[in-house]
C-alpha cells in the first residue's frame, strides 16, 4: 500500500491535498478503507458548513462497522463528492482518486498533520 507524497494525513486516517486557491480535497487513506470493509454508506458534511479540525463531520458505513469521518482542518465545505454519495464503493476502489469525499476552504490547519513517510511509519506500528 503507497500512500501519495504529495498529501498530508491525519491520525485518523483522513489525507489532505495541497491547497489549490485557498481549498483543499480531503478522503480517506487506502489503509482505513481497507480496515473498514466494503463501504455501503457515506454521509458527508454539507456545502456551506463549517468543520473544525479533529471534530466529526460524518460518517462512513460499511458491512463491518460504522466509523466517523473526522475533519483534518478548520475551513468551509465548499464541495461534496456526489459521486461517493451515489457509489460509496468508490471509497475502496479509488481512496485518492475517484473516492474523495470533500472540498474545504481551509482557514486553519492543525501542525500534527502528518507526511507520507511519517503516516506509513504510524500506520506499520
Amino acid at each position: 500500500m503507497s500512500n501519495p507524497q504529495q498529501l498530508r494525513y491525519s491520525k485518523e486516517h483522513e489525507w489532505l491535498s495541497g491547497a489549490e486557491n485557498g481549498v483543499s480535497t480531503v478522503g480517506i487513506t487506502e489503509h482505513a478503507a481497507n480496515a473498514l470493509g466494503d463501504v455501503v454508506f457515506v454521509q458527508l458534511p454539507e456545502a456551506g458548513a463549517t468543520v473544525t479540525a479533529g471534530e466529526t463531520c460524518g460518517e462512513l458505513e460499511s458491512t463491518k462497522s460504522v466509523s466517523e469521518l473526522y475533519a483534518p482542518v478548520t475551513g468551509e465545505i465548499v464541495e461534496v463528492n456526489q459521486d461517493v454519495v451515489d457509489d460509496p464503493a468508490l471509497v475502496n476502489s479509488a481512496p485518492f482518486e475517484g473516492g474523495w469525499l470533500f472540498k474545504v476552504r481551509v482557514t486553519d490547519e492543525p501542525e500534527e498533520l502528518l507526511s507520507a513517510d511519517e503516516y506509513t511509519a504510524y500506520t506499520a506500528g
